[in-house]
């Protein structure tokens, strides 16, 4: 399949909206991505153009993202490219760019961040099951003891013969 993965880090321009859909939890907020270059003129950096996308996250990312992040904050974002164009009635077209995030984080070249681990959520106890009894049944005519030959591997082979001795290595 073909996609656009991108790894984006900018500054979070909303509040993280979350939704519970019948799909699972799911939250999305914009992000702002302005590019810096280096003015040989001014001898200092300048801000260029800013980017906005839209950036999604589903799940267990949805949820920790909107525990986590908050307005103005530096982040990295790695996710699926998605570009929509519309046209809505009486207006001119439009794009938007979207991100379907597969992990957020905080830019730490920024700043500092302290990560706690979630919890799963506890699962309801379920009836133990008894473990199988993966032993296989010895057949009734098989003999109980050893050989007269004396060895002790009792297997045969397909032709019920017994199986050769090991080659000695020397």
């Amino acid at each position: 399949m073909n996609e656009t993965i991108v790894c984006v880090v900018g500054n979070v321009a909303t509040p993280p909206v979350y939704r519970e859909l019948s799909a699972g939890p799911s939250a999305r907020f914009r992000l702002a991505v302005t590019a810096r270059y280096w003015d040989r003129e001014k001898s200092a950096w300048t801000d260029g153009h800013t980017n906005f996308f839209t950036v999604w996250a589903n799940r267990q990312l949805a949820v920790n993202v909107t525990a986590s992040v908050e307005v103005g904050q530096p982040v990295v974002v790695q996710g699926r490219l998605k570009v929509r164009t519309e046209v809505r009635d009486g207006q001119q077209q439009w794009a938007s760019a979207d991100i379907d995030a597969v992990s957020i984080g905080h830019d730490l070249a920024r700043g500092t961040a302290v990560f706690h681990r979630g919890t799963k959520p506890e699962t309801p106890p379920t009836a133990a099951r008894p473990e199988p009894d993966w032993e296989t049944p010895r057949p009734t005519d098989a003999p109980a003891e050893p050989p007269a030959d004396g060895r002790t591997d009792t297997r045969v082979n397909e032709r019920t013969q017994p199986l050769p001795e090991p080659a000695a290595m020397t």
